[in-house]
């Protein structure tokens, strides 16, 4: 690595950090609500009258959870991976894989971020049964991953191109 681009991987670095930093807790927290509204839900029903949002609720949850909680896996390099042809490769090949790999991700991610920001946009008008909240901030979060996933791809592709591999984390095996 070059030491003038060393405080660029820096900053780069800091920034996947910062992300995680955020996502994480947010995740953590939003498993706990979908504990406690199902939890809600099932004493409501045993107990008493069925609580009417709480199904809503938790399913909105589930869905934030899963595409932030897929994010985190995409950083950590916890997707599911058939690498053994890659690992094969000799070293310059398997770079260039990689590369391929990532820049395949990085424009399905930009693809997902219109395609995600113009269904936000449709579904504008329509409100949740329940909550009466707008199916807006439901489907917010699949151009806000998109985005996250093609940020750390593109990190990744750089790391690859300077260093010839990516952090720790996306060397693991599972």
């Amino acid at each position: 690595m070059t030491t003038s681009t060393q405080p660029l991987l820096k900053l780069l670095r800091r920034i996947e950090h910062g992300l995680d930093a955020i996502i994480q807790p947010v995740v953590f927290v939003s498993m706990a609500a979908l504990i406690g509204v199902i939890t809600l839900q099932i004493v409501s029903r045993v107990l008493f009258t069925a609580v009417g949002w709480t199904e809503e609720v938790a399913r909105f949850l589930l869905v934030w959870i899963t595409f932030l909680a897929g994010t985190l896996a995409f950083q950590r390099g916890r997707h599911i991976a058939v690498t053994f042809a890659v690992d094969a490769l000799p070293g310059r090949l398997r770079q260039a894989a990689r590369i391929t790999a990532l820049l395949i991700v990085l424009a399905f991610m930009i693809a997902l971020i219109f395609i995600g920001y113009r269904y936000m946009q449709v579904q504008s008008f329509q409100k949740s049964a329940s909550l009466r909240l707008s199916m807006t901030y439901v489907y917010a979060v699949m151009p806000i991953c998109a985005a996250i996933i093609a940020w750390y791809s593109l990190v990744d592709i750089i790391e690859l191109l300077v260093n010839g591999k990516t952090t720790q984390a996306q060397e693991e095996p599972l």
